[in-house]
């Protein structure tokens, strides 16, 4: 298959958001349709897949937890590691021309406004930047992080007093599009993409 680059400039696409909003299913869902309306291909990046198996191996090693993904100890010692590692694997198709959509909660990097920033990100200046923030309030997301009953929720669930804290409000900025999951709207999801679409054209 031969991948269809970018024209003129690379696009990256965030699909953020806090734990249990259902970033990774909108993010596969919306991929197809991004493709079809840029005409254009997508290196895709979750972060739950690139360093599941990694980050599980080494907390095992450390806390004899491998699910542990929220605890203090995970947070100094491993968490910004996987982000810039992500950042760097995105950064390196980007420069390639290869455009990239990354799945993750990134909410440290949006509020510090560093996923605002091709140049503090070291990418093509002319990186068009987009990122679908999901929404879901904090019960429901909770109750969902229950329903799906994965392990690597069950820190948060067991000191939620903790966790709870950290599900910030990102700040208003024109490349984000929020997007409230409570119940899945179809056309509203078709704006949110065609958001994602014509903001990255918009910047170029």
């Amino acid at each position: 298959m031969i991948c269809k680059l970018s024209p003129s400039a690379p696009r990256l696409i965030l699909f953020a958001g806090h734990a249990g909003t259902g970033k990774s299913t909108l993010a596969k869902k919306g991929l197809p349709l991004i493709i079809k309306k840029t005409g254009e291909d997508f290196f895709f990046l979750d972060k739950d897949t690139v360093y599941g198996a990694y980050s599980a191996h080494v907390m095992e090693l450390t806390t004899q937890n491998p699910n542990d993904r929220d605890s203090p100890y995970y947070l100094e010692n491993l968490r910004d590691w996987e982000y810039q590692g992500l950042i760097d694997i995105a950064r390196e198709n980007l420069l390639l021309g290869v455009n990239v959509i990354l799945v993750g909660p990134f909410s440290k990097e949006i509020q510090s406004g560093r996923m605002f920033d091709p140049i503090a990100l070291g990418i093509p200046p002319q990186t068009s930047i987009s990122i679908a923030w999901i929404d879901l309030d904090e019960e429901e997301a909770k109750h969902r992080m229950q329903k799906r009953a994965d392990p690597r929720d069950d820190w948060k669930l067991a000191h939620w007093e903790q966790y709870a804290p950290r599900r910030v409000n990102p700040p208003t900025h024109p490349i984000i599009t929020r997007f409230d999951n409570a119940r899945f709207d179809e056309a509203q999801f078709d704006q949110l993409i065609d958001a994602l679409t014509r903001q990255a054209t918009s910047q170029k």
